[in-house]
């Protein structure tokens, strides 16, 4: 698989099929996130305990790609996110409510894994969408 059909898999399968041993196939043990200029490291287990958190809110979470980009090492995927609000989240309640949530992630792929992570989701869009939040009067 070339770096834009193993970062599709792992998102599209890996992810929304909850495989977690299956991930070290995917996430090198160097893995790191990046929000804005920072890094911070999370390896192969904090990439698993991410995908453990996401399930306990979305256990029924499933990942779509809509499209790719390849620069690279960098894969830009855009995403849709689809779950039902089953977990506590940031103090919100379940809703019980079905979200759909787009996005986009930035991985570096390196050796065939993921070695950066980064991107963005439109989650609070989806929680108002869903009137889970609303806007101040």
């Amino acid at each position: 698989m070339n770096h834009v059909e193993k970062v599709r898999f792992f998102y599209e399968s890996i992810l929304s099929e909850h495989l977690m041993d299956e991930v070290p196939h995917y996430v090198s043990d160097q893995c790191a996130i990046r929000t804005g200029d920072k890094i911070i490291p999370v390896g192969i287990e904090g990439m698993k305990q991410h995908m453990i958190e996401v399930r306990q809110t979305y256990p029924d979470l499933k990942m779509l790609i809509t499209a790719q980009y390849c620069d690279g090492d960098y894969v830009i995927s855009e995403f849709i996110m689809e779950g039902t609000h089953q977990g506590e989240w940031l103090g919100m309640k379940p809703s019980g409510k079905k979200l759909c949530i787009t996005g986009v992630n930035i991985d570096k792929v390196l050796n065939g894994k993921i070695v950066e992570h980064g991107g963005a989701a439109n989650t609070f869009e989806a929680l108002f969408a869903a009137k889970i939040i609303c806007p101040a009067p």
